[in-house]
């Protein structure tokens, strides 16, 4: 009886055809990858023109941007004169962050490594020969370069004492932001903004690093006004409220015979148009 309920199970597998039965199944996994990877694409078109319409700003400063800041460096007590124009004005490229001389330096990148983050303190310094800023050095073109811990020269006002680098940032000219500078060792933590101030200096730990010189400040007012405002003569705006007359918040620098600035003090000037 064995033998043949065996035979009689045999005989029903191969009348079904196991063969038959299992081609006869569709391919569940085939057609579920085809439309896993036809939701894939749609998405990823979807996805790219939404980033597409929606692209994030750029950080500032884009190229094509012109942004001014005042730039000063006082060595022991002293204000220094303002920098020549870069003498590679002319280069080709030609630098995207420069000075013109009158202690402005202005930022208008036309490549990418002068735009954006890259727009820098340091990166000023890169590009003006024979100028050194560093966290523990400070050399201008034409003069020694001063080290951490070296002592100030005898014809500065702070003779004999160890010096150090700092940069002091004032953030704008008015507000909040002209009261109190954010102080820096690393050029390359300097980014800059338009319009504000800056100082670089080599002095005693616990000095007081000044702002700009007046002159340079109304310099960077002018060119900022006619940046602005191309069409029209260029006017230097009041930090207060309208009226006929600027008020600068130094006092215009004195220039001794050696052709050095001495520090100015806080007490405010006022120039009548």
């Amino acid at each position: 009886m064995a033998r043949r309920d065996t035979g009689k199970w045999v005989q029903r597998a191969a009348s079904t055809g196991g063969g038959r039965t299992y081609r006869g199944q569709m391919p569940v996994k085939w057609y579920s990858s085809l439309v896993l990877i036809c939701l894939l694409g749609v998405t990823g078109v979807v996805y790219s023109r939404y980033e597409r319409h929606h692209q994030a700003p750029a950080t500032q400063p884009a190229i094509g941007t012109h942004w001014f800041a005042a730039l000063a460096f006082d060595v022991c007590g002293k204000l220094t004169p303002n920098l020549p124009a870069n003498p590679n004005a002319s280069s080709v490229p030609v630098p995207g962050i420069r000075t013109d001389g009158t202690g402005v330096v202005q930022i208008l990148p036309i490549a990418a490594q002068d735009a954006g983050d890259n727009a820098t303190l340091a990166r000023f310094v890169q590009l003006y020969p024979r100028l050194e800023l560093s966290p523990s050095t400070l050399k201008l073109p034409a003069g020694r370069p001063y080290r951490d811990g070296q002592a100030c020269p005898a014809d500065t006002p702070d003779a004999g004492r160890a010096g150090t680098v700092k940069i002091a940032v004032w953030s704008n000219f008015t507000g909040p932001g002209s009261l109190h500078p954010v102080t820096f060792t690393d050029p390359a933590a300097v980014k800059f903004a338009d319009g504000q101030l800056i100082t670089a200096a080599f002095v005693p730990s616990g000095a007081t690093v000044p702002k700009p010189n007046s002159q340079a400040i109304l310099a960077l007012l002018q060119q900022r006004s006619g940046a602005s405002n191309p069409s029209s003569q260029a006017t230097v705006p009041s930090p207060a409220t309208p009226s006929t007359s600027v008020t600068v918040p130094a006092v215009p620098s004195t220039t001794t015979a050696t052709g050095s600035t001495t520090r100015p003090s806080t007490t405010p000037t006022t120039t009548t148009k």
